[in-house]
């Protein structure tokens, strides 16, 4: 049973900062791509950035000098460094792999920006 497990999410202001972490769990294959993705209310769930290792990384326009993700290989857990966030960043974050796996999503964690 794989289980991808969000946290780190919160209310912040415009311009604020939050960390998220995604522990993951299960059989899981030693090497795989980790990801960032988020949905907003009434919006399509969208892919925020992935990493396999620290030379392969990508990030979304929309996101792209502004968040970076990391990984700790050794204690299976994922990052995400969220800065000069906006309004528009409102959403709640998932993690899963890249491509995601339905069955994977896990319940996320809510990022507000605002005011």
């Amino acid at each position: 049973q794989v289980q991808f497990v969000e946290s780190g999410g919160g209310l912040v202001q415009p311009g604020g900062s939050l960390r998220l972490s995604c522990s993951a769990s299960g059989s899981l294959p030693s090497v795989y791509i980790v990801a960032w993705y988020r949905q907003a209310p009434g919006k399509e769930r969208e892919l925020v950035a992935h990493i396999m290792r620290g030379t392969n990384i990508y990030y979304a326009d929309f996101v792209k000098g502004r968040f970076t993700i990391s990984r700790d290989s050794a204690t299976n857990t994922a990052y995400l460094q969220m800065n000069s966030l906006e309004p528009e960043d409102t959403a709640v974050y998932y993690c899963n792999r890249f491509p995601y796996y339905n069955e994977y999503w896990g319940q996320g964690t809510q990022v507000t920006v605002s005011s």
